[in-house]
């Protein structure tokens, strides 16, 4: 199955092992020169932006179960899948 990046960047993800919508797909990290796709990341909700740090989720590609017209339906548990950012930005 073929998929452009802007496809998967317009779909929802949904978490089948509790049916917990994670977000929208922001970006896929691919390995290189290989060119294998090993993840894709979704930004979770800001809890506490002024702490200064977003938390993401990395879903490994072997988690994806289906890629639909409109969601992406993963297997795996969010919090196992969850990564702590630092903002980036410039200091005022």
């Amino acid at each position: 199955m073929a998929c452009k990046f802007t496809e998967l960047h317009c779909k929802e993800v949904i978490c089948i092992f509790d049916g917990r919508r994670l977000g929208f797909v922001s970006d896929v990290v691919i390995e290189l020169p290989e060119g294998r796709v090993l993840s894709i990341v979704v930004p979770a909700p800001i809890r506490f932006p002024q702490f200064g740090h977003r938390d993401e989720f990395l879903i490994p590609w072997e988690c994806i179960k289906k890629i639909g017209p409109d969601i992406i339906l993963v297997d795996i548990k969010p919090e196992q899948c969850r990564i702590s950012r630092p903002r980036l930005g410039f200091p005022c």
